[in-house]
C-alpha cells in the first residue's frame, strides 16, 4: 500500500535526499528515520511545475506518474522510504508508457544502489 506525501515539509525532505534522472521524469528518495511518523510505509508523492505544459498537460503528466508508481513501487520500492517523481517538460506526458515503467524501474535500483566513498 502506498501512502501519498502531502506536506511540503516532506517534499523538500525528499529534495535534499537522493535523486536518480531518467528522461520522463526525476525520482527524488530518502529514507525516513525510525522515529518519524509512519516509518514503515512508503509513501510517494508527485510535482509538475508549470514548465511541464499548462494544466491539462500538467494532470495528465501526473496521472501518468501515479500510474507507473502503482504498478512498479510495490514491487520495487523500500518499506520506509519517501520517493517523489518530478515531471519533465516535453516528455512525461509523451513518453511511451512501458518505457516509462522501466525507467523508474531503474531509477529505484539506483538510488538504493551503496554509493562509492559513502561509509
Amino acid at each position: 500500500m502506498l501512502a501519498t506525501l502531502t506536506k511540503r515539509a516532506d517534499f523538500l525532505a525528499a529534495a535534499r535526499a537522493g535523486r536518480a534522472g531518467t528522461p520522463g521524469f526525476l525520482l527524488q528518495a530518502r529514507k525516513r528515520a525510525d522515529s518519524e511518523a509512519d516509518a514503515a510505509a512508503m509513501r510517494v508523492g508527485f510535482t509538475c511545475s508549470k514548465k511541464v505544459g499548462n494544466a491539462v498537460v500538467r494532470n495528465r503528466a501526473k496521472r501518468r506518474l501515479r500510474e507507473i508508481a502503482r504498478a512498479v513501487l510495490p514491487e520495487a520500492g523500500q518499506p520506509g522510504w519517501d520517493y517523489v517523481l518530478v515531471g519533465r517538460a516535453g516528455e512525461t506526458a509523451t513518453r511511451p508508457f512501458g518505457q516509462m515503467l522501466d525507467d523508474l524501474r531503474q531509477a529505484v535500483k539506483r538510488v538504493h544502489a551503496p554509493r562509492e566513498g559513502r561509509k
